[in-house]
């Protein structure tokens, strides 16, 4: 059983209902977010409220991205954690040495339920595997500058293979670009503006996240509908990028977008947010959200109103999951799966091991329909847990995961 070295500040309790990132800031440039509302009436094919486009768009990556969708991953078919999408694989036979390992891992933070499964399936993953002695990890409690000097003290302990999840994308970039002379860095979940790292581990990607979410809601939604759009915070990469698709699918679309906010990843200003719409327009028509743990909170403000939950997309956390089904809702849940924690830990070992890795390792990122929505639902899970885990077979499991 390998040893983990874990140093974390902050309580693990202290939990802010967010997916994928804290309520960080890091631009680069002026537009990376918006929030726009207008009062007046704009009706099809009328100008949209959607701002500028992020600074982070990328029309290649767009394009790239969006035609994976319909690809056939490569690899083991019930393991979609090992599978990828168009690898290329790297040569990593100069940083092949004989075991044990020290694996060390810079976390941006577990101060969401999304990476608090993450982190559980990811450990689980170190526990597989005799080879691994050592495993230390630090936390940077979405903190950039805590995390800066997280990698340059884990660049200094010796570590054999250095697993990075950045806090945000540009203000990290110097940190990893200054770690990858010292030792082989596995990057996953966000990125960083450096292709230094051996492999970058992924999901498709926020443009695939945002254009399920939007594309789905451009076919429920009639012309001229109102759309609410719903951010967590500018700066991450993959969040800026779920808009950015959505963005054009909306801006092409007839759909009237009244509004883009953001909502820090918290349920009750979700649900404010959501209330003060419905007051001043009198209806919403659809409801976009960048990630699912507010879902629920959203859908909970169109009831108390007394009014019909129109079309929307969440994630597959369990509460939207359920709450999809009981209130036979129209949704679509998009995912960013979590089984993708387990990846980096593979793909550690395997340049350890003189094995190549694809230079981006792009995983399967299905998007749950309704037909295949019951399919997810985990009896005895806690709301708040991801179906795509790819935990169910690991040690620990449901227990170490909140499950009964």
């Amino acid at each position: 059983m390998p040893r983990i070295h874990r140093r974390v500040l902050a309580a693990a309790a202290a939990v802010a209902l967010v997916t994928l990132t804290g309520c960080s800031s890091d631009l680069p440039g002026d537009s990376a977010g918006s929030s726009a509302s207008s009062d007046a009436p704009k009706g099809a094919g009328g100008p949209k409220e959607t701002g500028e486009q992020s600074s982070f768009f990328v029309q290649a990556d767009y394009d790239a991205q969006l035609a994976m969708r319909t690809k056939q991953p490569t690899g083991p078919a019930d393991k979609p954690w090992e599978q990828a999408i168009d690898p290329k694989p790297v040569d990593t036979t100069r940083y092949k040495k004989t075991g044990p390992y020290h694996l060390c891992f810079s976390n941006a933070a577990t101060n969401n339920p999304w990476r608090q499964v993450g982190w559980k399936t990811m450990q689980a993953e170190v526990a597989l595997h005799e080879e691994i002695a050592d495993f230390t990890v630090l936390d940077a409690e979405g903190k950039d500058d805590k995390q800066i000097s997280d990698i340059a003290e884990l660049t200094a302990k010796g570590c054999d293979a250095l697993i990075v999840s950045p806090n945000t994308t540009a203000t990290l970039t110097p940190a990893v670009k200054g770690a990858c002379p010292k030792v082989p860095v596995i990057l996953f979940d966000r990125g960083v503006g450096t292709d230094c790292p051996v492999t970058f581990i992924k999901p498709i990607g926020g443009y695939a996240f945002g254009a399920d979410g939007a594309e789905f809601l451009t076919q429920k939604v009639k012309p001229g509908g109102k759309v609410l759009a719903l951010r967590i915070s500018p700066g991450v990469d993959v969040l800026e990028t779920r808009w950015s698709a959505a963005k054009k699918a909306f801006d092409a679309s007839e759909l009237d977008v009244v509004g883009v906010e953001f909502t820090d990843g918290d349920a009750a200003k979700t649900k404010s947010i959501v209330t003060n719409y419905i007051q001043r327009h009198g209806k919403i028509d659809g409801l976009w959200l960048d990630s699912g743990a507010t879902a629920v909170a959203a859908v909970e403000a169109f009831e108390d109103a007394g009014l019909p939950v129109p079309p929307l997309n969440g994630e597959d956390q369990q509460d939207f999951l359920q709450k999809w089904k009981d209130a036979k809702l129209t949704a679509i849940a998009p995912t960013y799966p979590t089984y993708q924690w387990r990846t980096p830990v593979i793909a550690a070992l395997k340049v350890l091991k003189g094995e190549s890795v694809p230079k981006t390792w792009n995983l399967p990122q299905p998007a749950i329909t309704e037909d295949e929505r019951d399919g997810y639902l985990r009896p005895g899970m806690p709301p708040l847990h991801y179906a795509l885990c790819g935990c169910e077979k690991l040690p620990g499991y449901p227990q170490n995961w909140g499950g009964k």
